[in-house]
């Protein structure tokens, strides 16, 4: 597999949680200790932690190549996206979640091994992409900047408009890798932690 670099997005409010989603404990580890032993363990070759200035514990959290801050405030995901894509030294992006608890270094090798120069990989259950668990190419940038230039924020259109140009594939998720996907917003949803 060609080597790539990573992101774990940790910049969100956690309005809904009312606390940082990246300090839950999960099997005694923070979010953020458990997504970024997942990225390290698919085979990343840098990682990136994208979290806001405010966030202290990102800037002393070990095991990052560096903390990026969005390319713009409260723009959602695509903004740290990308301002990932802008510093990685490699040509793809593994995209990580903090709120995604139950993804799998299975699934970024599952991914990783499928993914050619220049394209990206996303998985996708029904009509809908799950955005925030696959691998973004460089070439991407230029369609991302282009979105936010526009107000556009949503990563389904980003992702849309990246497939019809050849810039993204879709990796259908099966029913055993659903539950990889849960993704924890509010307290209600972290209900017993995994094992």
């Amino acid at each position: 597999m060609e080597s790539f670099s990573a992101v774990l997005l940790a910049a969100g409010r956690s309005t809904r949680m009312g606390c940082d989603k990246a300090l839950i404990e999960v099997s005694g580890l923070p979010l953020w200790s458990r997504q970024r032993d997942v990225l390290a363990d698919a085979g990343a070759a840098e990682i990136f932690l994208s979290a806001r200035p405010e966030q202290r514990w990102a800037h002393a959290a070990p095991g990052f190549a560096a903390v990026v801050a969005d390319a713009g405030p409260d723009g959602g995901p695509i903004m740290g996206i990308i301002a990932a894509l802008e510093r990685a030294a490699h040509a793809r992006l593994a995209v990580l979640a903090v709120d995604l608890p139950r993804i799998e270094a299975d699934w970024f090798r599952r991914l990783g091994a499928q993914v050619s120069p220049g394209v990206g990989l996303v998985g996708r259950r029904g009509d809908a992409f799950e955005p925030l668990a696959g691998f973004y190419p460089r070439s991407i940038l230029p369609l991302a900047r282009a979105a936010v230039a526009r107000g556009e924020r949503s990563l389904q259109r980003l992702l849309e408009a990246a497939e019809a140009g050849g810039l993204m594939r879709v990796c259908p998720i099966g029913e055993h890798e659903a539950a990889w996907f849960e993704n924890w917003n509010e307290p209600a949803d972290t209900g017993p932690r995994p094992a």
